[in-house]
């Protein structure tokens, strides 16, 4: 397979996380490095995300967002490259094999910084989770805040948690939820 072909699939996945996901695109999260294997989320501090309007540090919640969507996306990344999941319908099919088990954030400072990037490793990938280790830092490098995240990356199973005719792809939109579609 072409290189092209991979880097672009890599490159609609990255709009998949940034555009179609639509708690991340309320975020306004930016994805980087996410076909290295060693992707970065990007997050500018905006007014509705203070969390403590008195320190106007970024809220907890936020920064349990970005933790989580930097574990399940190392996650993904990790088990694609295991498996050398080339084409956009294999890395679709896996993306559909995912979710959040549990996770845990040590929040370690305030939340101060005009803007934020989440990052992280794979601690371990079996067949059926996948456990990673998460960091946030402001623009200055400082850690703000730390997590482990366990994700179900759904190896063994052949079947897919929900049918794909869930997605249609739009030419202007990409993947969209098809609400229509009866569950």
């Amino acid at each position: 397979m072409s290189s092209n072909i991979v880097s672009s699939s890599w490159e609609v996945i990255q709009g998949i996380f940034e555009e179609s996901i639509p708690f991340n695109k309320s975020l306004d999260i930016k994805v980087s490095d996410l076909e290295s294997g060693n992707p970065k989320l990007y997050v500018d501090m905006q007014e509705q995300f203070v969390g403590n309007f008195v320190r106007g540090n970024l809220h907890g919640g936020v920064i349990a967002t970005l933790l989580d969507v930097i574990g399940g996306m190392i996650a993904f990344v990790d088990v694609v490259h295991r498996k050398n999941f080339n084409t956009f319908d294999e890395k679709i099919k896996q993306f559909s094999r995912m979710g959040t088990i549990n996770i845990r954030i040590d929040y370690l400072r305030p939340g101060h910084g005009s803007q934020f990037t989440a990052s992280g490793y794979v601690l371990r990938t079996g067949n059926s989770v996948a456990v990673t280790r998460m960091d946030l830092h402001n623009e200055e490098n400082l850690l703000i805040a730390a997590g482990t995240g366990t994700y179900t990356v759904g190896l063994r199973s052949e079947t897919l948690l929900s049918s794909q005719s869930n997605w249609i792809w739009g030419e202007t939109e990409g993947w969209q939820k098809n609400w229509n579609y009866p569950n």
